[in-house]
Order: C-alpha cells, then sequence, then structure tokens
C-alpha cells in the first residue's frame, strides 16, 4: 500500500477546513484512508538517516500528514488528487469534467513512433498540458506523483516511464526511436556533460535513485530515445529526461510523453497525470490531445479520457453489502465516491458514470465496493448468514495440531524455521548432492540462505541448535511442517509434503529417546508394531544406507512395507558442516498416509 506524505497546513488551506488529527483521521477512515503518521520533515530524515544525517537540522520542522493509500486508487497519490477525492466525498464540490481542448491554431503536437523500438519498448503515449501555473507546492507534487506512479502501477519503470518536458523549449513534431548507445548524445538532467548512451550507463552504475533503472535497457543493443525535430534529446526512458527540456516553476505549457510495454499501463498514467494537474490549467481540467503515429502508419489520439458508463441493481448492491438503502441513496454514495450516478426510471437500475481518473473500477463488484466504503463498514449492522453453513477441519491440519501437542509433552520443544535454505543445506551439509535432490528451485534469489525450497525439515531444526548451542544440555526440538518436492507428475511439477522432524542433541546420542518418540506418535495413531513373523499391517524399522547418518545407525520407518521417514544418529561430517559438537539421533517422517 503506498504512503503519501502531505503537508498539513497547505491540505488544510485547499480543503477549506482545519481539522485536529483526530478529526482528519476520522475523515480518513470514512474515506477510505489511513492516517499512517503524524511527522515533520525533520523527524523523517533523522529517523532515516540518523541524527548526524546532513540536512537533518536544517529540515522543515511544518506538520506533515502520512496518509496510506489503496493500491488501486492513482489518482489519490498527490495533494491535487486527495484534496478533490475528499471534497467530493463531503459533497462540497462536484467531480470535476475532464475535456480534451483542441491548440488555438489547430494545430496537434505529434509524436511518431519508429519500427526500431519494437526491439525495446514498442508503444508510447501523449498530451500537452497548456497555460499551467506551478507554486513550489504544484511542482513538488507534480514531481512526487510521477515517482509514486513509477513505483507502483509502473512497476519500477519496467513497464511504464514518464518523461515531463517544458514544451516552449522544444520543438515538434517528436520522434520515438532506438539506436545504439554510442549514436545516443545528451546532456542528461541536472548535468553540464553531454554523454553517449554508454558513458551514461556508467555515470549512473551508483546513481543512488536511478542505478536501479540501468538493467532495464542495459542489455539491449539498442536504447529508446525521444528526439524533437532539431534533434534535441527529450528523454532516454527508463533512465533519465535531458536537461534541456526540464520543467521549472516558470514553465507554462508542458509536454508528457509516456513510453511503456504495456499500453494499458500507460493510458492509465497519461489519464491520472493530466486529469490531477489539469486543475492547475488556466482552463481548467482541459487537456490538449496529440496523435501519435503508429510504426504501420496508423495515427491514434491521446490521451482517450474515456468516460464509461456502468449500470448497476440497487437491490443487488443492498444484498451484496448487507444494507438496506434506497437507490437514490445508493446514487448520492456513488457520486461521492467520484462516480456520478443516477436512478432510472425502474426504479431499481443507477446508471453510473466511470471517470477517466478511475480506472480500478473495472466490475459491478468494484462499484458496491465503493457504494460499502461511503455508506461506512463500521455502519454495516452484522448478522449470520441466512443459510447453514457446515465446516470442519482440515483433517490434516487438525492431525498436526494434534501432534504438536503431544510431542510438546513429550518433552520436546517446538521450533518454526524458514521454508527456504541455501543449497548446501540441504545437499552438501548433509553429504549428498544437489543434482540428485528433487528439490525446487528459486530462480532469482535475493541472497545464498534463500536458494531452494527444503525438502527436509532437518537442516532448520541443526541450524536452532547451533543457534541454542549453550543452552544446557540434552536439547530436544521438533518441527511438524511443510517440506516441498519436485514432482513432475503433479499439476504444478512439486507438492507440498506433511512431515514431522524431531532431534535430540545430548553428550550421547541417545537413539533410544527418539525411537521412543516414534512409539509413542505410533501408539497415539493407533498404528501397531508389526514383529518379524507377524502378518498383520503396522510400521517397523528396516536398515538402511544414507550419508547423512552414521553407518550401521540408520533405518527406514516402514509403515504397510512403506518406507515413509528415517530415524538414525547423524554422521560426525554432518554435525561438523553444522558446526554441532554433540551427537544428534534424527527421527523424520511422512505423517500424511495416517490422515
Amino acid at each position: 500500500m503506498p504512503t503519501i506524505g502531505v503537508k498539513r497546513d497547505l491540505l488544510f488551506e485547499a480543503l477549506g477546513k482545519k481539522y485536529t488529527d483526530d478529526e482528519f483521521q476520522t475523515l480518513c477512515f470514512a474515506f477510505g484512508l489511513e492516517l499512517d503518521e503524524v511527522t515533520t520533515e525533520k523527524q523523517m530524515l533523522t529517523r532515516e538517516q540518523g541524527d548526524d544525517a546532513a540536512g537533518a537540522a536544517d529540515a522543515s520542522e511544518e506538520i506533515i500528514y502520512r496518509i496510506d493509500i489503496p493500491a488501486n486508487r492513482y489518482d489519490l497519490l498527490c495533494m491535487e488528487g486527495l484534496v478533490t477525492g475528499l471534497l467530493v466525498f463531503q459533497g462540497k464540490i462536484k467531480p470535476p469534467q475532464f475535456k480534451l481542448s483542441e491548440p488555438a491554431d489547430g494545430k496537434r503536437q505529434v509524436l511518431k513512433i519508429l519500427p526500431e523500438t519494437a526491439q525495446i519498448r514498442p508503444f508510447a503515449v501523449a498530451a500537452v498540458l497548456r497555460n499551467i501555473t506551478l507554486n513550489q507546492a504544484a511542482y513538488d507534487s507534480f514531481i512526487d506523483l510521477q515517482d509514486k506512479l513509477h513505483q507502483n502501477i509502473c512497476r519500477k519503470r519496467t513497464l511504464v516511464a514518464i518523461g515531463t518536458h517544458d514544451l516552449d523549449t522544444i520543438q515538434g513534431p517528436f520522434t520515438y526511436e532506438a539506436r545504439a548507445p554510442a549514436d545516443i548524445n545528451f546532456v542528461p538532467l541536472n548535468q553540464t556533460k553531454s554523454m553517449n548512451g554508454n558513458e551514461l550507463m556508467e555515470f549512473y552504475s551508483t546513481h543512488a535513485q536511478l542505478k536501479q533503472y540501468l538493467p532495464i535497457i542495459r542489455d539491449s543493443p539498442v536504447y529508446p530515445v525521444i528526439y524533437d525535430s532539431n534533434g534535441v534529446v527529450l528523454s532516454l526512458p527508463p533512465v533519465i529526461n535531458g536537461d534541456h527540456s526540464k520543467i521549472s516553476l516558470k514553465t507554462k505549457n508542458v509536454f508528457i510523453e509516456c513510453t511503456a510495454t504495456d499500453l494499458t499501463k500507460a493510458k492509465v498514467v497519461l489519464d491520472t497525470i493530466v486529469c490531477m494537474f489539469s486543475a492547475h490549467c488556466t482552463d481548467k481540467f482541459s487537456v490538449e490531445p496529440c496523435d501519435v503515429i503508429q510504426p504501420d502508419g496508423t495515427t491514434v489520439t491521446y490521451p482517450e479520457l474515456e468516460v464509461r458508463e456502468e449500470t448497476i441493481s440497487a437491490k443487488k448492491a443492498n444484498l451484496a453489502i448487507g444494507i438496506e438503502e434506497s437507490p437514490e441513496k445508493i446514487a448520492d454514495m456513488l457520486t461521492r465516491m467520484y462516480l456520478e450516478a443516477e436512478c432510472q426510471a425502474d426504479g431499481d437500475e443507477i446508471k453510473v458514470k466511470i471517470p477517466p481518473t478511475r480506472h480500478d473500477v473495472i466490475h459491478a463488484c468494484d462499484i458496491y465496493e465503493d457504494v460499502a466504503i461511503a455508506f461506512g463498514y463500521n455502519n454495516i449492522r452484522k448478522s449470520l448468514p441466512s443459510f447453514m453453513h457446515i465446516a470442519k477441519q482440515y483433517p490434516l491440519n487438525k492431525l498436526t495440531e494434534q501432534l504438536r501437542e503431544q510431542v510438546a509433552q513429550a518433552g520436546f520443544t517446538e521450533a518454526l524455521t524458514f521454508t527456504l535454505c541455501s543449497r548446501d543445506d540441504i545437499a552438501r551439509k548433509l553429504n549428498k548432492s544437489i543434482d540428485n535432490m528433487p528439490a525446487v528451485h528459486i530462480a532469482n534469489p535475493k541472497t545464498l540462505e534463500f536458494q531452494v525450497v527444503r525438502t527436509t525439515l532437518l537442516p532448520g531444526l541443526l541450524k536452532t541448535l547451533v543457534a541454542n548451542r549453550k543452552m544446557p544440555l540434552p536439547l530436544k526440538l521438533f518441527e511438524i511442517s511443510d517440506v516441498v518436492v519436485a514432482d513432475d507428475d503433479t499439476e504444478v511439477g512439486a507438492r507440498n509434503e506433511r512431515r514431522l522432524c524431531a532431534v535430540n542433541c545430548n553428550k550421547t546420542a541417545g537413539f533410544e529417546v527418539v525411537h521412543g518418540l516414534l512409539d509413542r506418535v505410533m501408539q497415539l495413531l493407533e498404528v501397531s508394531w508389526k514383529s518379524s513373523n507377524s502378518k498383520n499391517s503396522g510400521y517397523y524399522l528396516q536398515a538402511a544406507e544414507d550419508p547423512s547418518y552414521f553407518p550401521g545407525r540408520c533405518a527406514h520407518i516402514m509403515l504397510n512395507n512403506v518406507a515413509i521417514g528415517k530415524i538414525g544418529v547423524l554422521h560426525p561430517t554432518v554435525l561438523q558442516a553444522f558446526e554441532l559438537t554433540n551427537p544428534c539421533s534424527v527421527v523424520e517422517f511422512n505423517i500424511e498416509p495416517f490422515v
């Protein structure tokens, strides 16, 4: 869930009313938001960088509200959208009507996409905001909204990259091209030296913010780049804009371009930006369209600013939420949620207009959700379902809970260990080869500690023993959890297996301790011991050889002549690999056959 920071005094000025912290928190909650924190810029810098942070002493003491925004409400990620949303919710203003306004000379700006861009980022959209007036707060909000969108819907610029430019410093028509890095030369934003693509990658490889975006295009033979008609570089998406066309407080006309690998996301991002900041234009909520010439020669006009209409049933809305409100009341609640609505002649149907700022509304259920938010979740009457529900605990989980209690009563302490582990943990340290393990490997592990999904519970318990080796002996640990085993016969290529694993660590191996635990568990499961001359079903031990266990001190646990686990004394090299100095005996078996 993204969090935005807004200055309290500016927010209250825009809302036309001052609130106490509790009053504003109540307003946010009613609107479906959460006031996460009341802080200051100085406190934020000190917390992030410490008391010695450069600039912390000079930071402002102005109160900042940090507000949690739902991940699908891109229109609330800036001061402008938040203020408009709250004012509409309070009924103080009507939802704005966004419109496309043709340029005074009748000549739209043109962005031409060349075919070569298909190799790297094939889509682009564009728009113009005319006669905009930006003060420092609006300028900061404009930049911050782009950052928030880049981190959320743009997926850190991999799907969409936004570029904003001072239109008066460049000349259309514009071209969106893909060129070899060495052929691209321009001065990056806030720099003074011209660089080519390769030099730029080297220069920003240590940049705190921009280095994370370099891998998106670094290994490509061509880089995406946007030029104006004079050959001036506007931007090298998704890394950085050119310094020549940077916007400032003096900027009056803004050219906005979004390059993308996902056209739908690009449309959403463009609509969001122009709708939010068209409020600062002389002709409010008007946006100048641009023509984008596709590689096939067709022309598409952006932004679309489409207003969709959906028809919902008041009766279905009431049933879905659990309320009893009239269609007129539901229509009023929807209008307060930025979805203009009006009742139809038949009395039950409600026509809802979905503005270009609400791309999160896809289905009627999304509209019902807004009705519930406007009504107030805490105001919905609690009631029992009108029909019977018969439910029971999942049998495997029920057995797991019962065994946990009994094993703990047998003197073992429960441990909960990580599901992910290193390849060494399940292979080399256990004297086995990873190539022969039915392990599920992580495609892009972030650390060496989390490379595979565990195939046995034993390494986690041994690591827990190491962390607690200063405790008095004996150390008796157990865990009942899932392991994951690669299995080509399953739909997803792997399956979960619920196992019980117990370890006894003492000055002597204490094989009788884990054997006694096995017998106790089998007694609880009402499974009898099968002697060598018995024809009855049951469990028994069968000698086995396993490199993880001491030779001659390992056995399969057999249930109805099928091996379900192992019991034995760990090999000294395994203990050495896990940095243990005392002998350990282990029992581990699958409990699913007993369900």
